[in-house]
């Protein structure tokens, strides 16, 4: 496993302090908080601990209450709600410098047989079709503006691959969507947990900045202030976070300085894997 990716793990990993208390280590990508996606990945695993290793998370919900200070490491501590035959519900709170900055509610549950469906794979080209997010950097090599960097930071651990990534700065208001294809850079191991958090993990990368599309606007407009209120995520079906997914992003609102996005992830022969949605803080600065 490379070094990036192996970083990544380990920040999913999280230290034990006593039963139903963990700790977990912080990552600065370049911003004055912490990336909602460690956090978000953190609290799957806090959870995952407490719950028997044949149940795997299916849902959760969670909410973004204050920023995460990069520098210090954050405390979960799990609420065992219920065990049932079938599923367990878990209450995750992450605290730091005394007071909660993030809550997550999930639900785990054996695997069954049952009916089966899934929404079609948008019709877009195949990850060898698209130029990757390194090869764009390489071309443009010490002319990105900062928020770019930081992207690249961000999707270090990942070979990313935006669909029409021929217009980065896209201002095309014709289709509220954006489309990725991603894959870890190397393999996995094979538990099914850890491919779970991560794709937690990367699922909030792209989502809210997805309602910005309908308005003509870009993530690097230096005008907007940008983060994510609450998460909902929903697995369907096992997949490998170390094969490539499609991450297809659908705008559905925005009001109020705040936006609505749905997410959904395929595998690369049509399989829907997961599902997502985020509402997020969108304040445009007023001039002077």
């Amino acid at each position: 496993m490379t070094a990036i990716l192996q970083e990544l793990v380990s920040l999913l990993e999280l230290e034990k302090l006593e039963d139903n208390l963990f700790r977990g280590p912080s990552r600065d990508i370049g911003t004055n908080r912490v990336f909602g996606g460690q956090v978000l990945g953190q609290a799957i695993k806090a959870a995952q601990y407490t719950v028997e290793e044949n149940r795997n998370i299916h849902s959760l919900h969670a909410y973004f209450l204050r920023e995460g200070d990069h520098d210090f490491p954050i405390i979960y501590e799990v609420d065992r709600s219920r065990d049932g035959k079938s599923f367990s519900a878990r209450r995750v709170v992450a605290v730091q410098h005394g007071r909660p900055i993030f809550t997550l509610s999930a639900s785990f549950q054996l695997d069954e047989d049952g009916l089966e469906y899934g929404i079609k794979m948008p019709d877009v080209p195949a990850p060898d079709e698209i130029t990757s997010v390194r090869e764009y950097e390489t071309r443009h090599m010490g002319t990105l503006p900062e928020k770019f960097q930081r992207l690249l930071t961000l999707s270090a651990p990942f070979d990313l691959k935006p669909v029409d990534f021929d217009r980065p700065l896209d201002t095309d208001t014709a289709s509220p969507c954006r489309h990725f294809w991603i894959k870890t850079v190397d393999e996995l191991p094979g538990e099914r947990q850890l491919h779970r958090s991560i794709l937690a993990y990367v699922s909030d990368y792209g989502l809210l900045t997805t309602s910005l599309v309908p308005h003509g606007l870009h993530f690097l407009d230096t005008n907007l202030i940008m983060a994510s209120i609450d998460h909902a995520m929903w697995f369907h079906r096992p997949f490998r976070m170390d094969q490539w997914l499609l991450y297809s992003c659908e705008a559905i609102s925005t009001g109020n300085s705040r936006g609505l996005a749905r997410g959904y992830f395929f595998q690369q022969d049509g399989t829907l894997i997961a599902s997502t949605s985020q509402e997020g803080l969108i304040r445009r600065l007023t001039a002077g």
